[in-house]
């Protein structure tokens, strides 16, 4: 097993435990998941360890399936590293979008390294933009971009809505700290890909301009 690879799969590892602790440990699930109250009353470990901890198996398996696959993909262009800050500054972020737009919602919890894993698949998205993807019942490949676009703008919807359980805005601010982060650590992007890390930028400004006129 090659270093990229054990690094990824010691990552894995290391969610399904805490995770599957989480399980079986309701005491433990509750002192170490998001929670708006309990990061108010000073319990700052939860912004991390909320990050390890998933509702269940599939949702476990959905994250640690796609990091698996955009991982390496990182860690060939920036190194070990860089990509462990990309992917906890990617789980930060994202939850410090959720205490944003919850901030006065005490009671707001939420699970799951999905902010991380957004953070990564945008970093690999920068990287590598002409990867194709292929999600299920979708029979034909879609260039990472377009993915990329369109899941920050689904996101945005939900966050508007609110008709769901999904934590859209950890997802949004995780997608946005892989972006900004991947291009402090690779600045050299900016000569390669410039037109690219504008397109991924429009629903980013969408969504600050959407926060600025209360539209969220």
């Amino acid at each position: 097993m090659s270093e990229t690879n054990l690094v990824v799969i010691l990552l894995i590892v290391a969610n399904v435990l805490f995770s599957l602790k989480g399980f079986k440990e309701y005491s433990f699930f509750e002192r170490y998941k998001f929670n708006i109250a309990g990061i108010q009353r000073g319990e700052q470990i939860r912004m991390l360890s909320s990050g390890f901890l998933h509702a269940d198996s599939m949702h476990l398996f959905f994250n640690m399936f796609t990091l698996y696959f955009f991982g390496p993909v990182v860690i060939i262009y920036v190194g070990i590293l860089k990509f462990l800050i990309i992917y906890i500054a990617s789980l930060l972020v994202g939850n410090i979008f959720s205490f944003v737009f919850h901030k006065n919602e005490p009671h707001y919890s939420a699970i799951g390294a999905s902010g991380a894993v957004s953070g990564i698949i945008f970093s690999a998205i920068l990287f590598r933009p002409d990867m194709s993807l292929y999600l299920m019942l979708i029979p034909i490949p879609i260039p990472a971009y377009i993915f990329g676009i369109g899941y920050l703008l689904y996101t945005i919807y939900g966050m508007k809505n609110r008709r769901d359980n999904i934590g859209h805005d950890a997802h949004f601010g995780g997608a946005v700290g892989g972006y900004l982060v991947t291009l402090i650590m690779a600045p050299w992007l900016f000569e390669q890909n410039l037109l690219m890390i504008g397109i991924l930028a429009i629903p980013i400004v969408i969504l600050f301009i959407l926060q600025r006129l209360g539209k969220l």
